[in-house]
């Protein structure tokens, strides 16, 4: 009796420890995240249409065919079925199409560089639309948000307004690492010296998760941020606090903040020092650095005035190597003008007399 108790509480410990797991991949709060999650299910469904008939035909042909089983039909020289080869092959063949189909579709439409079309499954985006920025910086060990048109900056906390479209630009200080937000959209990277990007929407005021998806070296499992989806009014109510409740963020303070550092609490900047978000980008915060960019355009502008004296070097080299004119075919020619001069001479006087 015992032992049966002890089986069946083995045998119902998994779904125990799932019942305190997270959905949010699958019940996402944002538009994004949840066709993300309708993919995933989609996927799972038709490769479960090959695994489990696959499964239990194995169960199947294990039990009738065993070896106490006589009455089985026994044929050990069939060897070919026309019908069966069909099913074997045509069935995955029918599903690798249809995913890779969906999965074209998706990779496309599901771009998240795309600007968005629509807010959700029933309301499309107005043509006239405009997006809210939100600047990305991923630090040793915490997150830095920038909002460039709203003029404030925070660590560790994000704010955005329900049911408008956000356009995330991401870049990191030292060390590459991702930014995720499970509620709302897919993992994107966050690459030093580098740019990427993330169209999203939250549909649904709320408190959610957000954390690094990369390994980044000892404050990785800390690097979090709590991410909070807040109706219009609220986030210009909480945007006009920030901005007369903190000091604004200088490019000393943000050198002394790109210091590695864990569980760092939220902040607040009431202001963000001009053009500090692209010298990140470009790593030349500190004074007398020389911004990747510019280092770039002067190697172009090299490259081409290079390419430009090559190309009148070469122009000049092919002149000075062109062969002179041989003296008797100068002499030549001299004479043949001279002919066709008298003869021009003689023929004038004719033709002028004639016409008289």
């Amino acid at each position: 009796m015992i032992s049966q108790i002890v089986r069946r509480g083995l045998f119902l410990l998994p779904s125990v420890l799932l019942a305190g797991c997270e959905t949010v991949v699958l019940n996402p709060s944002g538009d994004i995240a949840a066709q993300q999650g309708r993919l995933v299910i989609i996927s799972t469904a038709l490769m479960l249409l090959i695994i489990v008939p696959v499964i239990a035909l194995t169960l199947i042909f294990a039990w009738r065919y065993r070896k106490n089983n006589t009455s089985a039909k026994y044929e050990p020289d069939w060897d070919h079925s026309t019908k069966l080869e069909l099913i074997i092959w045509g069935a995955p063949l029918l599903i690798i199409i249809v995913l890779g189909l969906i999965t074209w579709i998706s990779t496309h439409k599901l771009d998240p560089y795309r600007p968005l079309d629509r807010i959700d499954a029933s309301r499309p985006l107005a043509a006239d639309h405009k997006a809210l920025e939100v600047q990305v910086v991923a630090l040793d060990w915490k997150w830095l948000f920038i909002y460039p048109e709203q003029g404030i900056a925070t660590v560790n906390e994000l704010v955005t307004p329900v049911d408008v479209p956000v356009r995330f630009k991401i870049t990191a200080s030292n060390v590459m690492n991702g930014f995720y937000v499970p509620a709302l959209a897919g993992q994107i990277y966050a690459m030093p010296g580098m740019e990427t990007q993330l169209n999203a929407v939250i549909n649904k005021v709320g408190e959610y998760e957000g954390f690094s998806a990369n390994y980044s070296g000892a404050g990785f499992s800390h690097m979090r941020f709590k991410y909070r989806g807040v109706a219009a009014a609220d986030f210009d109510n909480w945007v006009a606090r920030t901005k007369s409740e903190s000091k604004p963020l200088t490019r000393a303070d943000y050198l002394a903040l790109e210091k590695p550092s864990e569980r760092e609490p939220v902040r607040r900047y009431g202001g963000v020092d001009n053009g500090l978000y692209t010298a990140i980008l470009n790593r030349c915060v500190e004074p007398g650095s020389t911004c990747i960019n510019q280092m770039m355009a002067d190697d172009a502008n090299r490259i081409r005035n290079a390419a430009a004296n090559l190309n009148a070097h070469e122009a000049g080299a092919a002149s000075a190597a062109k062969p002179e004119q041989p003296a008797a075919e100068a002499a030549h020619a001299g004479h043949a003008g001279h002919v066709a001069q008298n003869g021009a001479d003689t023929v004038h006087p004719a033709n002028h007399f004639h016409k008289e």
